[in-house]
């Protein structure tokens, strides 16, 4: 019979409030603390991680913040459907909460941009002022590719800004957090960064030209392009591993 509470460890890193959000995340991810379940009082919490009250209280702020847990002032803290009150935030960290990159999740992430960048170029090309293409000039006509993935990085902010939509700059910001971790995947392939800098070029074109349609088809065609190399690059790792097919 299952215990009714989940039992947590003593916690030994140095960032404490970090490793107990990791700890009840993993928990509640996986269905140890259930949801609507009442957690153990911050005292019992507190003694079983042996940490102090206020370490905890930074930890269950966190916890909230990502839509795991509602801390009911008087009442107690709950667990919430993560499906339900789960944000980006949250997802970022899902991506790596066993200690390596969930393909599933990464997968997932390269759906949504492809989904909606693409928009965000043809919106680019429509609203873009002087300023924006000088910006995106800077970033995009470079010849050399070093530090290709930050340049990357850097067009795709610069078309965000251009776009005249908050809101986008917003998700390319989450996005390129996640990109900066494990955009070597891309670019340690030389004919990739080449590719890139092709892209550059034309998204930059169509940009200055102000054609949105064809700046919607250069986005969406290079990060489909994007999304077949990184499965492809994962095909091979499992294949290498004991038992890969």
């Amino acid at each position: 019979m299952k215990n009714k509470h989940a039992t947590l460890d003593p916690v030994v890193k140095s960032r404490l409030h970090e490793e107990i959000v990791r700890q009840i995340q993993r928990k509640i991810v996986r269905g140890e603390f259930a949801i609507g379940e009442k957690l153990p009082s911050e005292r019992d919490l507190a003694e079983s991680l042996q940490v102090n009250r206020a370490t905890l209280r930074e930890a269950l702020k966190k916890l909230e913040l990502l839509g795991l847990v509602e801390i009911r002032h008087g009442d107690g803290i709950y667990v919430q459907n993560y499906l339900e009150s789960g944000n980006l935030e949250l997802f970022k960290d899902l991506m790596v909460m066993n200690g390596e990159l969930d393909y599933g999740i990464l997968m997932n992430i390269l759906e949504i941009r492809r989904l909606l960048i693409p928009e965000m170029a043809a919106r680019a090309a429509e609203n873009r002022g002087d300023e924006e293409l000088r910006q995106l000039s800077n970033e995009a006509l470079c010849e050399s590719d070093d530090g290709v993935l930050e340049r990357d990085l850097g067009v795709h902010h610069a078309i965000a800004r251009a776009s005249g939509n908050m809101l986008y700059i917003f998700i390319l910001n989450f996005f390129n957090q996640l990109f900066r971790d494990y955009g070597h995947l891309y670019f340690s392939d030389p004919e990739n960064r080449k590719r890139s800098m092709r892209f550059h070029r034309n998204i930059f074109g169509a940009i200055d030209k102000r054609q949105p349609e064809k700046a919607k088809k250069i986005m969406r065609d290079v990060l489909v392009y994007t999304e077949k190399q990184i499965q492809s690059y994962y095909a091979d790792e499992r294949g290498r591993l004991p038992g890969g097919g």
